[in-house]
């Protein structure tokens, strides 16, 4: 099995596809060297796509958003990973736990570095690309069950997780744009 394939099946059915990522047992090293990193990359280009079909915006601009969105995927993959380590400590208690929950976040974030970079493609500054971001709860809900989470905290880490896997990236992204326009 593959990492694109592991991406493929949690983003298309979230209960199996969490069991794949299981089952295939891919070190969280690897997902993030060969798809994390491409794909944040790839984000990074993508905001170059709007200087295409608008010629009023300069280089400078898109050069700068693409550094902007790159640090906020970069910095919120470990931020986000220390926050859920601190908040719930019985999650990183064994090294399999560890990696689990490296996994969960890596193809959450995957998830929305994908809606990001077709939402840079996308000629409108409001799209309905925004809306796909409902699916992350979804998505996280589902992958809670590979995690150690006890039955009665489900519900309420998949809250706090899910506010934080679409949250933080949002609040960087915006506090990073603002210290850089």
């Amino acid at each position: 099995m593959s990492v694109w394939h592991n991406i493929f099946c949690v983003i298309t059915a979230p209960r199996y596809g969490w069991e794949v990522i299981n089952d295939s047992n891919i070190p969280a090293g690897k997902v993030f060297s060969s798809a994390y990193r491409p794909l944040l990359f790839a984000l990074g280009l993508s905001c170059f796509v709007p200087m295409i079909y608008d010629s009023t915006i300069p280089f400078s601009s898109s050069l700068m958003k693409g550094i902007v969105m790159c640090s906020t995927y970069f910095v919120s993959y470990f931020s986000i990973l220390y926050l859920l380590s601190s908040l719930y400590p019985d999650l990183v208690k064994t090294e399999g736990a560890k990696a689990r929950l490296n996994d969960y976040i890596l193809y959450n974030l995957i998830f929305l570095l994908l809606l990001m970079i077709l939402r840079n493609l996308l000629p409108s500054a409001f799209t309905p690309v925004y809306f796909l971001l409902l699916y992350l709860p979804w998505m996280a809900y589902k992958g809670t069950g590979n995690l150690f989470v006890s039955q009665d905290k489900v519900n309420r880490f998949t809250v706090v997780s899910s506010v934080l896997l679409v949250g933080f990236p949002l609040l960087v992204e915006y506090l990073l744009g603002f210290l850089v326009i």
